[in-house]
């Protein structure tokens, strides 16, 4: 895609400065009505990583600015060691904000007892999903739990350096054979940064393909950091139109690792992004 093509993007989906949401921070007004995404085959989420430094309150209101419906919080937004009733009153503030919280992650399975506590905490929470990253000798003891919880599991590449999972096919080779609801969650980021192309990843994996977090590199290079979709190196419009030609019926959420203290500005243009990709190619 041109970069040329990015101001007609941002006017597709009405990004626009609309003075601040919370307290001395700048926050981008809220998205216009954006009426595609009934026409996809999957839908657009937020991995809650993204606001890391911010509340869980801050972030379901900066999520709804942004138009997006589906979540996938991490530990800070929901510690993996809360008890009941503190997910439930998580799930309930969710809930009332209008969104749906469909998974968790990413969590990281060291062992029996964090395996038990991850299904656990997602069955309470009545997630469909965990992003996690399991050592290579739980996947059996994995794939139990995802059997008798029927929750997928979607494994998470995480590029260069990830002695687990460096690369969707790393996760792949060790899943093919287990249960169909143990996939693969694509971080296209550090699939690029690996120097494999996202879309023929998603084209290849396609039928364990549970989750995505989509993104942007400057760099296909293990130093390659994260930056707003489309002034990077992914090549956004064929990677989305391999899930739409290929009917993915699952999220795509938005996992923005850049200007941690400030995201939103960023995230609000990928999103303006990848939506006029979306008006593009469907």
């Amino acid at each position: 895609m041109k970069k040329s093509s990015r101001r007609k993007f941002l006017q597709l989906t009405g990004i626009g400065i609309a003075g601040s949401m919370l307290p001395g921070r700048i926050a981008y007004g809220q998205f216009s009505e954006w009426n595609h995404e009934n026409e996809m085959p999957f839908e657009l989420g937020l991995a809650s990583y993204s606001l890391r430094k911010f509340s869980l309150d801050e972030t379901l209101q900066m999520c709804t600015r942004l138009g997006l419906k589906n979540i996938a919080l991490k530990s800070m937004h929901m510690p993996l060691d809360s008890n009941e009733a503190h997910i439930k009153d998580a799930v309930s503030k969710i809930k009332k904000a209008g969104l749906n919280l469909y998974g968790a992650g990413v969590i990281y399975m060291a062992n029996e007892e964090e395996v038990n506590r991850a299904f656990k905490y997602a069955k309470t929470a009545g997630l469909k999903v965990i992003i996690g990253v399991p050592e290579h000798e739980l996947l059996p003891l994995v794939e139990e739990k995802v059997k008798a919880y029927d929750i997928k599991l979607a494994i998470h590449n995480h590029g260069p350096g990830d002695k687990r999972y460096p690369s969707p096919e790393s996760a792949y080779e060790k899943i093919k054979n287990m249960d169909s609801r143990m996939g693969l969650c694509l971080d296209i980021g550090h699939t690029k940064r690996i120097g494999i192309d996202p879309a023929n990843a998603a084209r290849q994996f396609m039928d364990r393909l549970h989750d995505v977090h989509i993104k942007d590199v400057d760099k296909a290079a293990a130093e390659g950091q994260t930056i707003e979709i489309g002034r990077g190196v992914i090549d956004i419009p064929p990677f989305l139109k391999v899930l739409i030609e290929r009917r993915y019926s699952g999220k795509v959420s938005f996992e923005f690792e850049k200007d941690s203290d400030d995201p939103l500005p960023g995230l609000a243009e990928s999103v303006g992004y990848v939506r006029g990709c979306l008006d593009m190619v469907r």
